[in-house]
């Protein structure tokens, strides 16, 4: 096998994640295996934290402060597609922190 990185970020990805078999690798665009590994890596980026509560998320990041960014880019990640996908967030108002 030559030296590529395809084999790596490419091939190896699609065999392992997509199961997709060498006869079908060899077929498929170029291009196309390329899109559907960079779905399957924005799904996995999406979905990582699932069912994860904010404080979960905190007393993870007390032992892993890298938790805490991996979260975040989850969730910046995931309200980028939902506001594209024009779907509403709910937003706390400033008030609502100084109730009594």
């Amino acid at each position: 096998m030559i030296n590529s990185p395809d084999a790596v970020y490419i091939i190896i990805p699609a065999m392992k994640y997509l199961n997709m078999s060498w006869d079908e690798i060899k077929h498929t665009p170029r291009r196309e295996i390329m899109g559907l590994v960079a779905a399957y890596n924005q799904h996995e980026l999406l979905h990582a934290f699932d069912g994860y509560t904010d404080e979960d998320i905190s007393s993870l990041s007390k032992d892993k402060p890298e938790v805490r960014s991996s979260y975040n880019k989850s969730m910046s990640l995931k309200a980028k597609y939902e506001s594209s996908a024009g779907k509403k967030r709910e937003t706390k108002k400033f008030s609502s922190f100084f109730r009594d």
